[in-house]
């Protein structure tokens, strides 16, 4: 899939935290609405459920470079410090609907014994429906992704902050473990 790969965008933000309170996935499937809403202008809506399978799943609506997207995010790896989400995501163009497959991975490390350093890292493919749609229309793949990488790029840069943000503000309200 890397020959078809997009964008591989990845941006960091400081955590004021300790590392031992920080659980992204609690985070990412409870977060509400209003508060995915205020890490970036282009997020609309999000919630979360539950696959067939019973895979967790986080369910993001947002307008990126003037394309509505609904990503279905599923849950590939799910530790305290690092969460991998995959999607075949709806994009509606001004041409009709495709779908494109997107990686997204958040992940923490400690810089000392209150912060940490936050990745957030994107990663998006054309499927092969999308390429073909790309042919129909005459658009060559890397003039796509030439116009594309921007802004992808400047919205995870955006957005990376403020997620940040938001996990430390989670973390920080989060009550210690009882001692048995």
């Amino acid at each position: 899939m890397r020959e078809k790969q997009i964008v591989d965008s990845s941006f960091t933000a400081i955590i004021n935290a300790p590392i031992e309170k920080i659980d992204i996935p609690a985070w990412c499937f409870s977060l509400p609405e209003k508060e995915y809403q205020g890490c970036s202008p282009a997020h609309i809506a999000a919630g979360f459920t539950t696959a067939p399978d019973g895979t967790r799943m986080s369910i993001n609506v947002e307008t990126i470079g003037g394309s509505l997207m609904v990503q279905h995010y599923h849950e590939t790896l799910g530790e305290k410090t690092h969460l991998i989400l995959d999607s075949d995501s709806d994009v509606f163009t001004p041409t009709g609907r495709v779908v494109i497959h997107v990686t997204w991975e958040l992940s923490v490390k400690a810089l000392d014994k209150n912060r940490c350093e936050f990745t957030n890292r994107v990663q998006s493919f054309a499927t092969d429906e999308m390429l073909a749609g790309l042919d129909r229309q005459g658009i060559p793949f890397e003039i796509f992704k030439t116009q594309r990488q921007p802004i992808s790029i400047a919205h995870n840069k955006g957005e990376t902050p403020l997620f940040a943000a938001s996990i430390e503000r989670f973390a920080l309200r989060q009550t210690p473990a009882k001692a048995a």
